[in-house]
């Protein structure tokens, strides 16, 4: 029997830990597994949201503008921040245009091009979010490992597939549909994947700023995505697709040889949420303390069980987790507003005057980059005081409610000096990003593990998809509707973006109340156990008389 369970333990464990321990000829601490997860996960997404980028990057080849004084495109932190828009395009520059960009490629560089990128971007988000319902019930049914590493791999492969109809001579507007529409449901797997992991290894106390921190992948795959993107390009578009395709596909073996997906699979059982170490020690009494634990939590007492023995539950049982609902709502709303800047505060500041001068297009893509320096910030900062208040709820409605008038003063003032601009961005990029990236990731991982789930239930994958999947839906809608609405004028899309953040915030009001209650019945229980303590003291000190 035990030989059976050493073969399955053999089967769950990663290639390349497997190795390491017989070149090492002992195991990792749990403290080393946790980096290494850290550090791999992170690997993961960062690749995930690098092989997004190129599309954004090579629409101007696409689809050329020459009056879009858009040549020589290097992003942030590489390219200059503001480069004043020229004038008039002279015929040497248009001559260079033409060489560099080909004018243009076929079907996107007709009339109804920019429409057809659109199309492009709207069925890839649309796949990303249907699919992200799925593959968050397939996450906890299957390996995580493995379903993370096909998730990356086929995402690889078919990013790079778009970029082939370069090399070649692919017209045809289907191709690249079916293309983005297959790397959708493939970059579906990474997100309810990587929160499930990081789930499994980290507890809840310091789970907020742990994966704060760790959010910063979502930022730093954006830029790295751009500057691979863009370093290439000049060889021929196809290559932005190819490089990053092969970087999520690298990432992708990356994470089959060394995540460890499971505590239990590499030898560490899980108490309360959160892993433990085992020592063996002869049968004294702190063994069998610890044993009787363990079988009191639904677990086994053999460290060697695995991840095979847990079962999933279905989303209608996720979708009753007591939170789930109104967060899943929240982020909704909070993806609109955060995804509508992604997308459209480049256009924005090409199209404000910032002290009277108005910025050329690389420079407001170059510049944009700002809002998301501050949503890494924004997303470290909510982890650490949700878990310093122990009060996620709370600490994502405030954030919210504080976006709105940070929003209206960059409105507002953003356009009085560059300065102003930058700091003003920023602050709001801190604000709309920290609680997005706090539902997305810590209360994600809080609700997947929430005491209502029976001990052997997996629903970390689950809950994040739901989550993130009815996020990603008003990420859809956000940039949609600010298409239209920037036409007519942009205090209207600022107006959306303010009942958005309103929205985020009302719709977390039942839990922020619960989480108050929490907060005065414990304060109050503590005043009076220090009371009852002190009542006691002199009738001890007079007995010790």
């Amino acid at each position: 029997m035990s030989s059976g369970r050493t073969m399955d333990n053999n089967r769950r464990n990663p290639p390349g830990i497997l190795l390491i321990r017989s070149i090492r000829g002992k195991d990792w601490s749990i403290t080393t597994y946790r980096y290494v997860v850290l550090l791999v996960t992170f690997i993961a997404y960062t690749a995930y949201h690098a092989s997004r980028k190129p599309s954004s990057i090579v629409k101007s080849v696409l689809d050329p503008d020459p009056s879009a004084n858009s040549t020589g495109f290097s992003p942030w932190p590489v390219g200059d921040v503001f480069i004043e828009r020229e004038r008039m395009v002279t015929s040497s520059s248009l001559d260079e245009i033409d060489l560099k960009k080909g004018k243009g490629w076929a079907p996107f560089n007709r009339k109804d091009g920019t429409s057809k990128l659109g199309e492009i971007d709207v069925a890839f988000l649309a796949c990303y979010s249907i699919g992200m319902y799925v593959a968050g019930h397939l996450g906890d049914k299957l390996d995580l490992r493995i379903f993370l590493t096909t998730g990356m791999v086929g995402s690889g492969i078919f990013v790079g597939l778009f970029g082939m109809g370069y090399f070649l001579d692919v017209h045809v507007f289907g191709f690249y549909l079916v293309m983005q529409m297959v790397a959708g449901l493939f970059q579906a797997t990474g997100w309810p994947s990587v929160v499930a992991v990081i789930g499994n290894w980290f507890g809840k106390r310091k789970r907020g700023l742990i994966m704060g921190v760790w959010n910063a992948h979502t930022s730093i795959g954006n830029i790295t995505g751009s500057l691979l993107a863009a370093s290439v390009l000049q060889y021929g578009w196809g290559w932005s697709f190819i490089l990053p395709g092969a970087f999520i596909f690298l990432s992708g073996i990356i994470v089959y040889l060394f995540l460890a997906a499971y505590p239990e699979d590499v030898g560490f059982p899980v108490v309360d949420g959160t892993p433990v170490k085992v020592v063996t020690l002869p049968q004294d009494e702190e063994a069998q303390k610890l044993k009787e634990h363990l079988a009191g939590n639904g677990q086994h007492s053999d460290h060697k069980r695995t991840s095979g023995s847990k079962k999933s539950i279905g989303l209608l049982e996720a979708c009753l987790i007591p939170g789930v609902i109104p967060f899943a709502l929240c982020l909704f709303f909070a993806k609109m507003v955060a995804y509508t800047f992604l997308y459209w505060l480049p256009f924005y500041l090409s199209q404000t005057a910032i002290e009277g001068q108005y910025m050329s297009v690389k420079s407001a893509g170059n510049l944009s980059t700002l809002f998301d320096v501050g949503g890494i910030i924004g997303g470290v900062l909510a982890g650490y005081i949700s878990d310093k208040l122990r009060a996620r709820a709370t600490t994502a409605a405030s954030f919210m409610y504080i976006a709105i008038p940070s929003m209206l003063l960059y409105r507002r003032y953003g356009s009085m000096s560059k300065v102003t601009n930058i700091v003003l961005m920023m602050i709001t990029g801190l604000l709309v990003n920290g609680p997005y990236a706090l539902i997305t990731t810590a209360v994600s991982a809080d609700l997947g593990t929430h005491s209502s789930l029976k001990g052997d239930s997996r629903a970390l994958a689950t809950v994040t998809a739901i989550i993130d999947g009815t996020g990603s839906i008003g990420a859809a809608i956000g940039p949609l509707l600010t298409g239209i609405l920037s036409s007519m004028s942009w205090d209207a899309v600022f107006s959306m973006l303010i009942i958005g953040a309103s929205a985020a915030g009302l719709l977390l009001t039942h839990l922020v109340v619960i989480e108050i209650k929490e907060k005065f019945s414990k304060q109050s229980s503590n005043e009076q156990n220090n009371l009852a303590g002190s009542a006691s003291q002199p009738l001890l000190s007079d007995q010790n008389e």
